[in-house]
């Protein structure tokens, strides 16, 4: 279940952040991702919300799912003009939700969940608190792991952002490529069908 926002906040805002608005556009594949399939994790270090850097080609886990998303909306503030039309742009925070709704749901299938986005680590934080998160989200700031994979990215109001897209990762490769991801907020329960249907040998 979602959890509710606090009364001061919903006054300031028009629409709800944790439900997606109806009538969306459709994010379309433009190819972006064809490239990743088979890719090495490059060696690259990411902070986290827990307060600490990893390279994730040296976690261990199984299987790694990182799902990359633009960036997350603030309570009591409104999406920036012209959020909404933008293909796979809205969603982030219902998407954030999803994964934590279902994260007990990934360990019997031997997976790592991880949130992905160019934010700083202490925006993240904030995000990580307020929605009670149990994972870790990765802070790529700098752009190192963006660019060491050539992930998809788009400019809005002169600033670089992840497209939304999920990598699960597998002994220090790239495994499968969810892109584009729509909607987000069923996002978690479509990567966990293909995890059970492609369980680990």
């Amino acid at each position: 279940m979602l959890l509710a926002v606090p009364l001061a906040l919903e006054a300031q805002r028009r629409d709800n952040i944790y439900e997606l608005p109806k009538n969306l556009p459709v994010p379309t594949d433009d190819g972006a991702c064809r490239h990743l399939a088979g890719m090495k994790v490059p060696p690259v270090m990411l902070c986290t919300t827990g307060n600490r850097c990893v390279k994730l080609h040296e976690v261990e886990s199984p299987r790694i799912v990182v799902f990359a998303y633009p960036r997350t909306g603030e309570p009591g503030k409104d999406p920036p003009a012209g959020w909404d039309q933008i293909p796979g742009a809205r969603g982030c925070t219902p998407e954030s939700c999803g994964f934590r709704d279902r994260f007990r749901d990934f360990k019997p299938l031997r997976a790592m969940v991880f949130g992905l986005s160019t934010q700083t680590t202490e925006y993240q934080q904030e995000m990580v608190a307020r929605l009670h998160l149990p994972f870790e989200v990765l802070s790529d700031s700098r752009f190192q792991f963006t660019e060491a994979l050539r992930l998809p990215v788009f400019e809005f109001n002169g600033t670089r952002l992840l497209k939304r897209h999920t990598l699960v990762l597998r002994a220090g490769k790239i495994e499968k490529v969810f892109y584009p991801v729509f909607p987000p907020d069923r996002h978690a329960e479509e990567v966990l069908k293909w995890l059970a249907a492609n369980p680990m040998r």
